[in-house]
């Protein structure tokens, strides 16, 4: 489920955590019980009695609150006043409130990519994800968005602090280490250039190979697809099939032909975030660094 954005106008620094407006749906308390086997516990929501998942008997985990409010504070520590004013703020969830995400983007730290045919504006988004089922571990992903398509972008480990969920898990240590770490921004924009001013023209065929070596051929053929449409506005160069691949990874409909089925229109965050995973893998992997090896 999408929540409607919320927008942080004015002196954002000093805007509590409250002033967020994080749905009802994920602002509970959360508990365990016992299951009839030894090694395992029910999560339940303890606001309606919900049981949401069932991990093992180690497991613990703060609860959605908790953790978005001292990531969020940490946030406002580490990143200067004029980067959070006018922030973005997006929430999400999936799994009847087990998982969940808070996108925080920020347009005031923004890059221009330049291409032989347009500048785009880029700006700094923060992702954060939560799950108290084991469904995933604390996330902090430094990513970006294009204002020009919406797409999103994350582009490789390096961009991502995680922690488990664990008996020993220390939130105070994340928000730590979540504070003393730079934002790598600039670097990822760095690379997102290069691959502006990586020509493709007459590289057609390159493309098709790289495409297949990464997905399977019908998929290939829609973003082939999707790559000759981006073509026509950034031109022919490795941003363009980045913007077709981040494309995939932000719609499931039939703009871009990798329609969403029907049975997975609840999780739909959950699944558009393995999109940008994949999309992460893709554009990380020796594939497509011999593509812009190849056109250069």
């Amino acid at each position: 489920m999408s929540y409607i954005p919320r927008n942080i106008e004015g002196n954002s620094v000093r805007n509590s955590f409250e002033d967020l407006a994080m749905p009802a749906a994920l602002n509970f308390s959360h508990g365990f019980e016992d299951t009839k086997c030894w090694d395992k516990k029910y999560v339940v929501n303890e606001d309606t009695g919900e049981y949401l998942g069932i991990v093992g008997h180690k497991f613990n985990c703060a609860s959605h609150p908790d953790f978005y409010q001292r990531t969020w504070e940490a946030m406002t520590q580490v990143l200067p006043d004029h980067e959070l004013d006018g922030a973005r703020v997006t929430w999400n969830s999936a799994k009847w409130g087990a998982w969940s995400s808070m996108q925080v983007i920020l347009p005031n730290s923004k890059y221009t990519i330049e291409t032989d045919k347009q500048s785009t504006e880029v700006a700094q988004r923060i992702i954060c994800f939560h799950g108290i089922d084991g469904s995933c571990s604390n996330q902090v992903y430094f990513g970006a968005i294009d204002f020009f398509c919406t797409n999103g972008m994350i582009s490789g480990q390096y961009d991502k602090i995680k922690r488990k969920n664990t008996t020993n898990f220390n939130l105070d240590k994340f928000v730590e280490e979540l504070e003393q770490k730079n934002v790598v921004f600039a670097e990822q924009m760095g690379r997102v250039q290069r691959m502006a001013e990586t020509s493709l023209v007459g590289k057609y065929e390159q493309v098709e190979e790289v495409l297949k070596a990464l997905m399977p051929e019908r998929p290939a053929e829609k973003m082939l697809n999707l790559y000759n449409e981006e073509v026509i506005n950034r031109g022919d160069n490795v941003f363009a099939l980045y913007s077709a691949m981040t494309n995939y990874a932000s719609y499931a409909d039939d703009r871009n032909g990798f329609k969403m089925r029907a049975s997975d229109n609840d999780n739909a965050p959950l699944t558009m975030w393995n999109r940008e995973q994949t999309v992460s893998k893709w554009v990380s992997s020796p594939a497509f660094e011999t593509l812009l090896s190849v056109a250069a």
